[in-house]
């Protein structure tokens, strides 16, 4: 829904690849710590959120100028995938401003082979 895009969320490019067991989804979040990041997962739904702050400041020596200059930026992704995601078989981790998500499905670790008699 548009409405949901208003503000300055912005939604970051995602990178979705699957295996048997999971799927691995890729989201380019800079500048945002590993604290600031909000993962939800309800069934095949997977929802991201995350928050950064940035300041630049500025002192000049012996005069009483003070430059300060904030900004936020704030992103949010949300996506449906194939199979529902198993939460506690699945981990998250974030690494030079790329979080990783390893998404397993529910059902597939305990996958077993049947015998043909």
């Amino acid at each position: 829904a548009p409405a949901a895009q208003a503000g300055n969320h912005r939604s970051p490019p995602l990178d979705v690849s699957e295996s048997e067991r999971a799927y691995t989804v890729k989201l380019d979040l800079p500048g945002v710590a590993k604290d600031d990041v909000k993962i939800a997962i309800e069934g095949r739904r997977v929802s991201v959120e995350a928050t950064t702050t940035t300041t630049h400041e500025e002192k000049k020596d012996g005069e009483r100028v003070v430059y300060s200059e904030r900004s936020i930026a704030s992103y949010a992704r949300s996506f449906t995938l194939p199979a529902e995601v198993d939460q506690a078989e699945s981990s998250a981790k974030m690494e030079h401003g790329v979080l990783t998500l390893t998404l397993a499905k529910r059902g597939a670790t305990k996958a077993t082979q049947l015998t043909v008699s």
